[in-house]
């Protein structure tokens, strides 16, 4: 038998590079990489050429050996280069993600050494750090002690967190879903809606408050329709409000809501996955007054913060509560139980196995410093209200919101055109043309276009070059429909 297991042995080692073998692949991943960064202010925002027929990508069939070259060929002419290009400064559709390179390095340290961050005895300086990271969150909105909190994949994770334990803090059970409501309003993220049927709530009772002309949630109504839903045994249970709307950036009147969730005992939630880490500026602190009243608040760091895709965070203010709807117990994790010491994020979160994330965000803090990440979302916010006034000067533009924060909607006006196709195919030819990418929505039941800045490689130069395609869309636009109209 000692014979056989060291010949598995030596066939297993395939799996474990030597160091030179090691040395050539970073070499040629260093090569791939340095020639993306390099060249990403050249790259196209948007590729809009997407194959179906991928066959490389596509085989089934591992049983040969491919070399990293042909690989990394086949990454680059699949992935890297159809559809959104994320890393572009030219993403300015839907709430564009991160990408900073020590978030990547960061990702890589987490990956090789693979340490766990779901037990605090298996790994306890993993738990620390991001125990680190969550306090520094904490203190940004207002949260002194009692507090807990999780790093998610992202605001989707982070907001069925939240809700999850908003749930079991009335000790609300199934039998009475059907009374329970939630107030939030029609501009919510459709991802809470999807928490609440993934949690088996489907019987809660929605309300889409009204908003005000900001597209902010209207108080006035708010408290009507609580009051109406008392005095017809209803049980109001969950405040949602947004700071940072997708559609438009909006913040809801966090102050407001929080008084009237404390008078009517309501659980206080703030979606703050867009908006949140405004609060860095001067200008988001006095935007962002009343968060720090929430009970729950999500904040996405990979938007916010400019980390690559997948962190979230969730920070509740009572600790036990979120322990309460995510404690667990098992035989099989009994050495790390008797660790009679502070709680681990597995008992904290719905994850168990987990990924080291917190180091994608702590190194990049530590490396750069908190000023350059005002110092960006400043930035953004004047390169909104820019573009914003550029727009707004054009005598055939409707502009639906002055951006808040750095988000807004519009849309082009014409004499004789339907405005919904062609606003359209403005939209889709900003996508053809690619050197910048805009997204669209619906306002008032109008189809508007949306300007979303908030890469860390958006610039002044960035959004002079949206302009000039926007100018050049509009054109194409004209001339396509009025050809359709010719040919019907």
């Amino acid at each position: 038998m000692k014979t056989e297991l060291l010949e598995f042995e030596n066939k297993h080692k395939l799996l474990e590079p030597t160091s030179t073998e090691r040395v050539a692949t970073l070499e040629a991943i260093s090569e791939y990489t340095e020639n993306f960064l390099g060249n990403i202010d050249t790259l196209p925002a948007f590729v809009n050429n997407v194959s179906e027929k991928a066959p490389f990508i596509q085989s089934i069939n591992f049983e040969e050996q491919n070399t990293l070259n042909e690989v990394l060929k086949n990454i680059r002419l699949y992935i890297d280069t159809p559809g959104i290009n994320p890393a572009s400064g030219g993403h300015l559709g839907y709430i564009p993600g991160g990408g900073l390179f020590y978030g990547a390095v960061g990702d890589y340290l987490a990956c090789i050494t693979n340490r766990y961050a779901g037990v605090r005895f298996a790994s306890p300086g993993a738990v620390l750090l991001e125990e680190t990271v969550l306090n520094w969150m904490a203190n940004l909105f207002g949260y002194s002690k009692n507090y807990g909190g999780t790093l998610t994949s992202g605001g989707s994770i982070a907001n069925l967190t939240a809700i999850a334990t908003a749930r079991d803090a009335i000790n609300l059970k199934a039998k009475d879903y059907h009374k329970a409501v939630i107030y939030t309003t029609q501009y919510a993220h459709h991802c809470l809606q999807k928490s609440i049927r993934i949690l088996g709530m489907d019987d809660v009772q929605w309300r889409e408050i009204e908003c005000n002309n900001l597209y902010q949630m209207n108080v006035e109504e708010l408290e009507k329709a609580i009051n109406k839903d008392l005095n017809n045994g209803f049980l109001p249970w969950l405040l949602v409000a947004s700071a940072g709307t997708t559609d438009v950036g909006a913040i809801d009147p966090l102050q407001q809501l929080s008084e009237i969730s404390k008078k009517y005992n309501l659980w206080f939630h703030v979606d703050a996955a867009y908006g949140g880490f405004f609060i860095l500026t001067n200008k988001g602190k006095q935007l962002l007054k009343g968060i720090e009243q929430a009970d729950s608040i999500v904040a996405d760091p990979h938007k916010g913060l400019f980390i690559p895709y997948g962190l979230g965070a969730v920070l509740i203010k009572n600790k036990k509560l979120l322990h309460k709807t995510h404690q667990y117990l098992a035989n099989y994790m009994q050495d790390a139980s008797t660790e009679k010491v502070d709680l681990s994020p597995a008992d904290l979160s719905p994850e168990l196995s987990r990924h080291f994330r917190a180091l994608r965000l702590w190194l990049p803090l530590k490396i750069h410093g908190e000023k350059p990440f005002e110092n960006y979302l400043n930035e953004k916010m004047q390169l909104a209200t820019y573009c914003y006034q550029q727009l707004s000067n054009l005598p055939d533009v409707e502009v639906f919101n002055k951006p808040e924060l750095s988000v807004f909607a519009f849309r082009f006006l014409h004499k004789e055109l339907p405005l919904d196709k062609y606003n359209e195919k403005i939209q889709k030819a900003v996508m053809n043309d690619g050197r910048v990418f805009i997204s669209s929505t619906r306002l008032n039941n109008c189809y508007v276009l949306r300007i979303a800045i908030l890469s860390f490689r958006t610039h002044l130069s960035t959004i002079e070059t949206a302009l000039t395609v926007l100018d050049k869309s509009k054109k194409i636009a004209e001339d396509e429909l009025y050809q359709e109209l010719r040919n019907n």
